[in-house]
């Protein structure tokens, strides 16, 4: 998207941005890009990150191998409540988004989409999720309906702390608790022990993430650990994974899991000391491009947990 900023309108029909910069943004018919946008279809790896930890939960908890149906069933609900977390928080950012360089095109500052219609939308994927979520247990179901209060309350975190990427790790990895009592109706210290590496995980990549727009940030009054660590960085880094590390690798102990789970936990770390290492604070581009390789980390963790579990 190319569009300049103006202000945002109100109306259901607003003009898309006039350039689409996705695959999906591009070939979707022309009402439908500021949704496509506001969604971030064309953006997996939130789904991704969203996704991996409901999907350990899963796994960890199965006897032997994962049910495709809940697979299935969380796969969809991590892309349509990604989706809503991310409407939700540019209806709350709209004005921040418009003052930030990789954010002022989005369709809510640029003045693609209105605030009644981006209401709407939002309406319309909480209820989808709703239907997900209805398909699961009564104990998941409460479980799940309890995350409402972190994703409402997650866009507000910015403005009052430099650890917003902290608060984002116990909203995102909800779904490590999820996927676990989504399988067994309750809960158990395997799958408090996954939260906690997943809260560990998103600390260091999301303060990766946060370091494209420290300057930006810093502009506007809006808080993150990147600008609470700035060059000191590095090491907080190798601290988050580290403690990830280990509580993968302590969920999967108390699971009872064999050789090829820490085999993946091992690719895992590697992958983690990889990003540490070779991370250029100050390169946007090398950032992102950090970041998006967690992606990978929920690759060879699941794998890990699914292969332990069916060679029992």
């Amino acid at each position: 998207m190319s569009t300049r900023p103006s202000k945002p309108g109100d109306g259901l029909l607003a003009a898309p941005p006039l350039v689409a910069t996705g695959r999906i943004e591009r070939l979707a018919p022309r009402a439908l890009k500021p949704y496509v946008a506001l969604a971030r279809l064309d953006q997996p790896i939130g789904v991704w990150l969203l996704l991996w930890p409901l999907f350990w939960g899963i796994a960890l908890a199965a006897e032997r191998l994962p049910d495709t149906r809940l697979l299935a069933l969380f796969a969809l609900g991590a892309l349509v409540m990604r989706g809503a977390g991310c409407t939700y928080n540019d209806i709350v950012d709209r004005e921040f988004d418009a003052r930030v360089a990789r954010t002022r095109t989005r369709p809510l500052p640029s003045g693609a989409i209105g605030v009644k219609a981006a209401i709407v939308f939002l309406a319309l994927l909480l209820a989808a999720g709703l239907a997900i979520l209805l398909q699961l247990n009564l104990f998941a179901i409460v479980l799940g309906a309890a995350s409402l209060a972190l994703i409402c309350s997650y866009p507000f975190m910015k403005r009052i702390t430099y650890w917003p990427q902290a608060f984002l790790g116990i909203t995102f990895n909800w779904g490590a608790l999820l996927g676990w009592a989504a399988v067994s109706g309750g809960l158990a210290w395997p799958a408090g022990l996954l939260y906690a590496a997943g809260i560990a995980w998103t600390l260091g990549y999301d303060t990766i993430y946060a370091h494209q727009d420290k300057e930006d940030d810093a502009l506007i009054g809006v808080k993150s650990s990147a600008l609470a660590l700035g060059a000191k960085t590095r090491p907080w880094l190798w601290a988050f994974y580290g403690l990830a590390a280990a509580g993968l690798a302590g969920a999967g102990a108390l699971a009872g899991l064999g050789w090829p789970f820490y085999l993946g936990l091992g690719a895992a770390a590697a992958l983690f000391a990889w990003q540490a290492a070779t991370l250029r604070l100050d390169n946007p581009a090398d950032c992102l491009a950090k970041f998006k390789t967690n992606g990978w980390v929920g690759v060879v963790v699941f794998a890990g947990i699914v292969v332990a579990k069916a060679l029992g």
